[in-house]
């Protein structure tokens, strides 16, 4: 991270695979709401989630978050997941920022169907231990037990912190498949993103 280091920072991570306004509206909502210094995004190399499944290439991915994140002086892309073995953790990277920063307050950011489907996360109660905070975008349509979750993960509920954002139902993968079907999408994406997408050729049917 650049520069001082801030005391109240967040994390979002992804395959961004591309990243999408959805994206940045969470983010945006939660730096605002939750009081953070900045976002950090962390773009996953191997996501341990999506073995076997196509992903486009790491670099091409990374030239599409910079495009999305043009502009946006809170944000900053991290690239330590792709230093470290496959497949990458996100408790794992949490250790590591939180070695690398002693004293700061580390807030994981995520969706509330995240948040329902965490202890099916590697680790989920070291990871939850090692953070100051969960920030979570509340959606209507998702309903968490919260008895599962706190004999899950002991603890968990008192560091939810629920926070709000347009509900725009957009998703990566929906993109991929418009793309492909050649239906619109530009309108889900940053024109630089868009550029990229249409630069690499991303999601065309592959030839036969």
């Amino acid at each position: 991270m650049a520069g001082l280091t801030p005391s109240r920072i967040g994390l979002l991570g992804g395959t961004f695979d591309p990243p999408h306004i959805a994206h940045l509206a969470l983010a945006e909502e939660a730096h605002t709401q939750l009081h953070l210094e900045r976002v950090l995004w962390l773009i996953t190399p191997d996501p341990p989630h999506k073995h076997g499944m196509p992903i486009t290439p790491f670099p091409i991915r990374m030239e599409m978050l910079r495009e999305a994140l043009r502009g946006y002086r809170q944000f900053e892309i991290s690239t330590l997941e792709a230093e470290l073995p496959a497949p990458q953790y996100t408790v794992e990277t949490v250790r590591l920022l939180k070695e690398k920063f002693p004293g700061v307050d580390f807030y994981y950011l995520m969706g509330e169907d995240s948040l329902r489907d965490l202890p099916l996360w590697h680790q989920p109660a070291k990871l939850i231990a090692l953070l100051a905070g969960v920030g979570v975008l509340k959606r209507p349509e998702v309903t968490v037990d919260w008895k599962t979750l706190e004999l899950s993960i002991p603890g968990i509920r008192e560091k939810v912190f629920f926070f709000e954002a347009p509900l725009l139902q957009i998703a990566s993968h929906d993109i991929r498949q418009r793309v492909r079907a050649g239906r619109p999408y530009r309108y889900m994406v940053s024109d630089g993103v868009a550029q990229v997408i249409e630069r690499y050729h991303l999601y065309a049917p592959s030839k036969p």
